[in-house]
């Protein structure tokens, strides 16, 4: 109790009573209201939003390393000439690069489904 009067105090901050957690968007607005701030929807990019696209660059970018994978695997099996060490060392590059398309895809789908019930 005393840290929290102190750093108000020093802070320069408001003492805002804790009546428990907010419940819906107009609570946390009407919290963010009272310390000041503004909820303004159109004053940014929401936290759903900022996730969205940092899941879809971060999914492009896996994407293509994985392709590109696929490709120098492909590329290896190739040129491997029989060599059983070599054919399975590609074949094993192959394997891991569409296993992470797969982990790609699985997230998304994850998060999306997480977005969609905490939203």
């Amino acid at each position: 109790m005393i840290t929290i009067l102190l750093s108000t105090i020093l802070g320069g901050g408001v003492l805002v009573p804790a009546t428990g957690y907010a419940q819906t968007k107009k609570d946390v607005c009407k919290g963010v209201s009272l310390s000041g701030g503004s909820c303004d929807s159109t004053s940014g990019t929401s936290l759903e939003q900022t996730i969205k696209n940092v899941i879809k660059i971060l999914s492009f970018v896996i994407g293509a390393t994985a392709v590109i994978m696929v490709i120098i695997g492909g590329f290896r099996y190739v040129i491997s000439s029989g060599d059983s060490g070599a054919t399975k060392s590609a074949k094993d590059t192959i394997l891991f690069a569409l296993i992470g398309l797969v982990v790609v895809a699985l997230a998304q789908v994850i998060v999306r489904f997480v977005l969609g019930r905490v939203t």
